[in-house]
């Protein structure tokens, strides 16, 4: 029971700060202090240490021997790279979820669409990224390729340090809905081909949007 409450308090500690990480309370670039954090959130430094390896995993920080570890930075070329192949993967996903979205998939990704236009009218960025991570996760799940779904998240980690940048200033937010609602469109209608198209060049927009902040 002591290791499962244990691994539980790992767990809350990782996702707590994966969330600091990519609200930027944590700059890429930035050494974790384990201290700092540890009483911050209110736990010992060992599930703090823990949850970093965590996210080490996930390429999200990492370790600098004899010098502890840091949020990963990523260079140009990297997230033009991942952009890349998360815009292969996410055409992959769209034209899966256009075959098989069930009603409440389409209802749902309807409703993401719609929260964040509401996002968008109130000028609140940080409730329109949550929105927008958890709307590519949602179309993942209603694509049902497994497979697929697990890589896309996973390169998702490392480009997430990345979207602080690309998705700010209410043009650029609703410049990204409104590419939301064409990938939602083609889906509710099931336009395989329209969806794949849609859902590719949405990333590869994300990646002009980024090289424009340059």
């Amino acid at each position: 029971m002591q290791k499962l409450r244990q691994r539980s308090l790992v767990l809350e500690v990782r996702d707590a700060l994966e969330g600091m990480i990519l609200r930027g309370e944590v700059p890429a670039g930035e050494r974790l202090n384990e201290i700092n954090l540890a009483e911050q959130l209110g736990v010992s430094r060992g599930p703090v240490r823990e949850a970093a390896r965590s996210l080490e995993r996930e390429g999200l920080v990492k370790t600098v021997t004899n010098q502890g570890v840091y949020v990963r930075k990523l260079s140009l070329e990297d997230a033009l790279e991942l952009y890349d192949l998360r815009a292969g993967i996410a055409g992959y996903l769209c034209t899966r979820a256009a075959e098989s979205a069930t009603p409440e998939d389409k209802s749902d990704l309807r409703a993401f669409v719609d929260r964040m236009d509401a996002a968008v009218r109130d000028g609140d960025e940080e409730r329109y990224f949550e929105l927008n991570l958890a709307f590519h996760d949602r179309v993942a799940t209603a694509s049902g390729a497994t497979r697929a779904k697990d890589l896309y998240t996973s390169l998702g980690k490392e480009v997430r340090l990345m979207r602080l940048r690309v998705l700010t200033g209410g043009a650029s937010l609703a410049l990204s809905n409104s590419e939301h609602d064409r990938i939602v469109r083609a889906i509710e209608i099931g336009d395989k081909e329209a969806a794949g198209k849609v859902g590719a060049q949405h990333h590869i927009n994300g990646k002009l949007r980024l090289l424009e902040t340059l």
